[in-house]
């Protein structure tokens, strides 16, 4: 309706992951406020003559801050707009759309929360990696590679995630691999469990390259990959020789 914001998650590049919701928002929406993750073509997918603003937030690059990103979703809306927020993946899971709920709840605007594949299950899968499998691991941690500081968060119990989750699912992890995979080695991850590191995950110009725990961070510089990645860890990755339906590349 005018005067309230659908945040929406428009998946994790591939057009084709868009649910029916989000297809709906971008036919309807008077603005788009989009992430840096939201491929072009689902911004094709616009009404004409929709307002398009670029949010995006990428680490070590100027961006406009949360705040202000906030502000400007509130504002919109109190001038009547239907306003969509799109982002990459889902925009609960390392999205911060929780914070961006919260300011529109804060200043009396209705929303509406429209969850997308997360690039922790959608990308796997692009990679032929399942998340779970019942005789391999039942079990699985997503983690954010840094902090609001920008740092490898202080604040989580590595020995606790290394020692009893079989999966762990690394996003915004590419800066700090070195340091993260240290740290879980010393809490007693085996240094040769397997790692996938999967570049621009369900996009055409995808790459994976899987590497042990202990080689991770070397190799992705060697094979020069570049963010956006998702890093999953844990014996699920041995799948991706088989079951790797998309042919991306690998080690």
């Amino acid at each position: 309706m005018p005067g309230s914001v659908w945040l929406v998650g428009a998946g994790p590049g591939d057009p084709g992951l868009l649910t029916a919701l989000a297809l709906c928002a971008l036919e309807e929406a008077d603005a788009i406020i989009y992430d840096a993750l939201v491929d072009r073509r689902i911004l094709a997918l616009a009404r004409p003559g929709a307002a398009l603003e670029y949010a995006g937030k990428r680490g070590g690059r100027p961006s406009p801050s949360q705040p202000d990103i906030s502000a400007r979703l509130v504002q919109l809306a109190r001038d009547g707009r239907r306003v969509l927020r799109l982002k990459g993946g889902d925009p609960f899971v390392f999205g911060r759309g929780g914070e961006e709920a919260l300011a529109l709840k804060a200043a009396g605007v209705s929303f509406r929360v429209v969850p997308g594949i997360t690039a922790g299950i959608g990308g796997l899968a692009y990679a032929g990696i399942p998340v779970t499998h019942r005789d391999i691991a039942s079990a699985v941690t997503f983690l954010t590679g840094h902090d609001r500081a920008g740092a490898v968060p202080d604040n989580l119990d590595w020995p606790a995630i290394a020692r009893g989750s079989p999966v762990i699912v690394l996003y915004m992890g590419l800066n700090h691999l070195a340091r993260i995979a240290a740290r879980l080695i010393a809490a007693g991850r085996p240094p040769d469990q397997p790692v996938a590191i999967i570049g621009r995950a369900t996009t055409a110009e995808q790459r994976v390259v899987v590497t042990s725990l202990m080689a991770a961070a070397a190799d992705a510089a060697a094979w020069r990959i570049e963010a956006p990645t998702i890093i999953a860890i844990g014996e699920v990755v041995r799948l991706h020789a088989t079951l790797d339906w998309l042919g991306t590349d690998r080690q």
